[in-house]
């Protein structure tokens, strides 16, 4: 149950950043745009790479803070409480893998392959010539990320519930 719940969570919370990054257009969220895109548009005038630096860090703050707080905490509440506490390292690391696979599977398919290639919410004028915006290079690369890296968090994350478990006790 924690996992679906977190996974969904994660995706909103996902989704989210991009309508807000995007607010003012395609613009916002350029840092997520390959190379050739990002110095066409400071070359067009419409940001500048400093400004491309800032949304960068900014959207990856948001997105990383909560995969690394949010996710592994309520992991452990959940398994706390609700769970009665009977759990172990595997017992974390399939939970945060569950919801940072379902988050990522949501960024690879909803966000990448339906919004970005099969809507216009993306183009930025003057650099339709550079799409597909996510070429298959890219694709690859956020395929074999997401296959690696999330489970090293996974496991990381697993690892630290596991030795702090339980966190506390309460006196009767």
């Amino acid at each position: 149950m924690i996992v679906v719940i977190g996974g969904v969570a994660m995706s909103l919370w996902l989704v989210l950043v991009c309508i807000v990054g995007k607010a003012r257009g395609p613009i916002g969220l350029v840092c997520f745009y390959e190379k050739d895109v990002k110095d066409r548009v400071v070359q067009m005038g419409l940001t500048t790479s400093k400004k491309i630096m800032l949304s960068s860090l900014v959207v990856m703050l948001a997105l990383f803070i909560p995969l690394v707080t949010f996710v592994p905490v309520s992991v452990y509440f959940y398994n706390e409480w609700v769970n009665s506490g009977i759990v172990g390292f595997w017992d974390y690391f399939w939970q945060l893998l569950g919801i940072y696979m379902i988050m990522n599977l949501f960024d690879r398919i909803i966000i990448d392959e339906v919004w970005v290639c099969h809507t216009k919410a993306w183009i930025i004028p003057g650099t339709e010539d550079l799409m597909p915006y996510i070429n298959s290079k890219t694709r690859k690369r956020k395929w074999i990320s997401t296959l690696i890296a999330f489970p090293v968090l996974a496991f990381v994350g697993g690892c630290v519930m596991s030795l702090i478990h339980p966190p506390f006790v309460v006196p009767i």
